[in-house]
């Protein structure tokens, strides 16, 4: 798994949750005081995820209101931007009189810690507020700090563009850290970064500024995300996915080159985890040979053949295994 610190304020008594958390959490982000509507019973957790040059956290919590004055960031050493992407809850943030409400789910934006500002969140309803945050030095971002400035606290959006990428990468990470391995970390990172930059230049209408490698990085998560979305199309292949984003077939197997897999590896296995996931799931009462159909393998003997490779077992054998689990 990936490296990461994991705080569960349920564990102490509810008198020391919140200071609990805040010794915590100040530690891992920027200073800032801190309150919150339930000192008496301050329910939060937090996942705290290393990754290399950037620090991210999946954090849970009732309410929260976060305020970064001038005199305490003047005492603070390191200049840090810090991503905000609110998942469940309401969030406002204000920062060089910008003050944004952000759609959670819709809506990301970068606060800079060099710089005085205020974030409040707060849950809907009787859940927990949920927010991932990403803290990058701001050397570590190659767009200038006169450009970023102008988006700071703008609500920017997580569903679309290179943005939707971003957020695809960040959630993916936060969901299921234990899917990567600790040596992955750096270049998880790295990933991040660039779609980051990638995603201010879109905005900024710079992307001609960007480096080779940011727009590489950007280029194959955009290839990913269709591969994703275009599973179940008999028609998806290495072939129509290049001429989809415009570029020759030898220029999309070299985007792939640093991988242990090709593209049509790749849009294989993705396959065959959609199958996977369905006959481990109890609602998709379909026959094999549909739900393997369904995602393009259309010989039900080289389907089995593929699944046995790579779960062991046989697409029967496994569904029956994982049915008799969950009783």
């Amino acid at each position: 798994m990936l490296p990461n610190l994991v705080v569960d304020t349920t564990v102490l008594p509810p008198a020391d949750r919140f200071e609990f958390w805040y010794a915590l959490i100040a530690q891992e982000m920027a200073p800032a005081h801190i309150s919150s509507g339930h000192l008496d019973n301050f329910v939060a957790y937090a996942q705290a995820i290393d990754l290399g040059r950037v620090r991210m956290a999946s954090l849970r919590y009732p309410s929260l209101d976060s305020v970064r004055p001038a005199k305490l960031v003047r005492r603070t050493e390191g200049d840090v931007y810090q991503l905000a992407l609110p998942l469940t809850g309401r969030s406002t943030l204000i920062q060089d009189r910008t003050e944004s409400p952000l759609e959670a789910g819709n809506h990301f934006t970068l606060l800079d810690t060099a710089r005085p500002h205020v974030a409040r969140h707060s849950a809907d309803g009787s859940g927990l507020a949920h927010t991932i945050t990403v803290q990058i030095p701001h050397l570590s971002l190659p767009v200038a700090p006169d450009r970023i400035r102008r988006l700071l606290a703008t609500p920017l959006p997580s569903h679309v563009g290179v943005g939707g990428l971003l957020v695809h990468h960040l959630r993916s990470i936060a969901a299921h850290p234990e899917q990567y391995q600790p040596a992955q970390a750096e270049v998880l990172g790295s990933v991040a970064l660039d779609l980051l930059a990638a995603a201010f230049a879109q905005y900024l209408d710079i992307e001609d500024t960007l480096s080779p490698e940011a727009r590489q990085t950007t280029l194959r998560a955009r290839v990913v995300d269709f591969i994703d979305r275009h599973l179940d199309n008999d028609e998806l292949s290495p072939r129509s996915v290049a001429a989809v984003h415009h570029i020759s077939l030898r220029s999309l197997h070299r985007l792939f080159e640093g991988d242990s897999t090709t593209v049509a590896e790749l849009i294989r296995a993705k396959r065959l985890e959609q199958c996977r996931r369905d006959l481990a799931n109890p609602l998709v009462r379909q026959p094999i040979h549909a739900i393997a159909a369904r995602w393009g393998f259309r010989d039900k003997a080289h389907f089995s053949r593929l699944f046995r490779a790579r779960y062991g077992r046989s697409p029967q054998a496994y569904r029956t295994t994982v049915a008799h689990q969950d009783r």
